[in-house]
């Protein structure tokens, strides 16, 4: 106590217990209505947004060439990396606050302060970037900025060009989220819905007309991939940001009727129909049109229209609208429920964490996040706002990648969970290392204050099978945890030669290749065949 009052950082490294019962304030709770089928209307419409819309076209044009399937598909297996961590954490600490949440439970306070801003900056600056995105949009949808109506037309003031309409629509969401979540995920699911089938109708129209055609986009004289390997990978690392979305299905956790089954389907099922939509579109559009005379910011609709389809533009662009809606949908509904379990934690007021007593969703914190986006959506430009937006995201999905790490391999004591949970965490423990004595150990368990005939004459327990056993046991159990150290370390660095490899311009001999990967294969044999086989203590829970 004297260390940490000496140096003051002691408070940083506090670590909260993962009770739920106790994180309530004043025994207010979030109402259990959400089933597996809106977490994943939650979750499709979270990812869905409008950039697929124009990514297609930009990536194919300057990284990928045909091969934007393949940097898609690298894309959601980067993106299922971390939405297995998400899972595995929602499911055992199954309260609001996503990220932060878990973060402050395995790393500590300080750490989940600064996750906890992150997701703010990243929800919030990401909500008014979509609902700045509708406008131009609309415009597309009613041929021209001079038929707009001007109550939702931008305006130049003083020089800046405000957007009242991405105003207006952030608060018509707010006072969605406040009727209740099992409404507000209602209307996330008619959304996404149309989205869904817009995006099956491109498929399928395409698939027609590529058929008709003979798929003019695939006969290419330099290959499928004119960019090369390089450009795949660069063009995954800008793909991957399609995905972000399905972190805001674990913030609704402590609304989830039955969170140990439903998270991890929900996450799952959002995360490959994205996967599998973005790959169909991507592989119908590429082989309509060459990839170098995709239209960068229109690429779907000038693909259609290219074969007389202008029709289709309109088609194209209701869902472009109703992937922008239901991406400010999921993209809000996140943030009040951050402010809350701060609030619960004393990390902000506890204005934040009221919960009303009719809708049992935090109508404060929504409110407050509605006025702050919609203020940021009616003065800031797009650019700025999106340049800030992949920060939070790095930060929220590197701190629940070391959570998990810290929840595997740190020893079941020192990480804080709740007293019923910690029994059953020693139940396995102790399970775990005398799965080999049998029946020997009930035969001894009367004899618990008879130890004297395991001593020698010096005192010490010698000689006895079961003290030898449980000797092994924890030495085994030092050795695995210095096993999976060096076995993450070694993925990590791998990784990040890989990565360095991936993005130089010139590789002499492939030699970085070679040694990068060489590297990541052998952690990654560390890890699996050492590390992994001695897991069933902490993986059990």
């Amino acid at each position: 106590m004297a260390k940490e009052g000496l140096w003051g950082f002691g408070c940083l490294m506090r670590r909260k217990r993962v009770d739920s019962a106790g994180t309530r304030c004043g025994g207010q709770q979030l109402a259990k209505r959400l089933s597996a089928v809106d977490l994943v209307a939650i979750g499709v419409g979270s990812t869905i947004g409008a950039g697929v819309y124009i990514l297609v076209g930009t990536v194919a044009r300057q990284q990928t060439g045909p091969g934007l399937i393949i940097s898609f598909l690298i894309g959601g297996i980067a993106a299922a990396l971390s939405a297995f961590c998400y899972a595995e954490l929602a499911c055992r600490c199954p309260s609001a606050g996503s990220a932060y949440h878990y973060t402050y439970i395995c790393v500590g306070e300080g750490v989940a302060w600064l996750i906890g801003w992150a997701l703010i900056l990243e929800y919030t600056l990401g909500s008014a970037a979509v609902a700045r995105g509708i406008s131009p949009n609309l415009v597309l949808f009613f041929g021209g900025v001079d038929k707009l109506p001007t109550i939702v037309a931008r305006h130049t003031i003083y020089g800046v060009v405000v957007d009242p309409c991405a105003a207006i629509l952030v608060c018509v969401v707010a006072l969605l989220l406040c009727l209740g979540i099992k409404e507000s995920s209602l209307v996330q699911t008619i959304v996404t819905t149309v989205n869904v089938a817009v995006m099956v109708f491109i498929v399928i129209a395409g698939v027609y007309v590529g058929f008709m055609t003979g798929w003019v986009g695939y006969e290419l004289p330099n290959g499928y991939f004119p960019f090369g390997v390089n450009g795949l990978f660069a063009g995954s690392a800008t793909l991957f940001y399609s995905y972000v979305g399905f972190d805001s299905v674990t913030s609704t956790a402590e609304e989830v009727k039955n969170p140990q089954r439903d998270l991890p389907i929900g996450i799952g099922i959002a995360l490959s129909l994205c996967c599998i939509l973005y790959m169909l579109v991507s592989a119908v559009i590429v082989g309509l049109v060459p990839y170098y005379a995709l239209d960068p910011d229109t690429p779907i609709s000038s693909a259609f229209a290219h074969y007389g389809m202008e029709w289709a533009a309109y088609v194209i662009t209701i869902g472009a609208l109703t992937a922008l809606c239901s991406g400010l949908i999921g993209g809000i509904l996140p943030q009040p429920r951050i402010l809350m379990a701060m609030a619960r934690d004393g990390l902000l007021p506890s204005f934040f964490s009221d919960i009303n007593k009719h809708t049992k969703v935090p109508v404060k914190s929504t409110v407050v996040t509605g006025i702050a986006a919609a203020a940021l959506a009616f003065l800031l430009d797009i650019d700025q706002l999106a340049g800030m937006v992949s920060v939070g995201t790095l930060l929220a999905f590197t701190a629940v990648a070391v959570s998990i790490l810290i929840l595997r391999y740190v020893p079941p004591e020192e990480v804080p969970f709740p007293s019923s949970l910690q029994d059953s965490i020693h139940f396995e423990s102790i399970s775990c290392s005398s799965s080999i004595q049998g029946t020997e150990g009930e035969k001894n368990k009367d004899s618990v204050g008879s130890w004297g005939h395991l001593l020698d004459n010096e005192g010490s327990l010698v000689g006895h099978p079961l003290i030898e056993k449980a000797a092994h046991a924890e030495h085994n159990e030092l050795r695995r945890r210095k096993i999976a150290t060096w076995g993450i370390a070694s993925v990590c660095i791998g990784a990040l030669l890989l990565a360095s490899a991936a993005s130089a311009k010139d590789l002499p001999g492939g030699g970085t290749w070679m040694r990068a990967s060489i590297w990541l294969v052998a952690g990654a044999l560390i890890y699996l065949f050492y590390g992994r086989s001695h897991s069933s203590l902490l993986g059990t829970i």
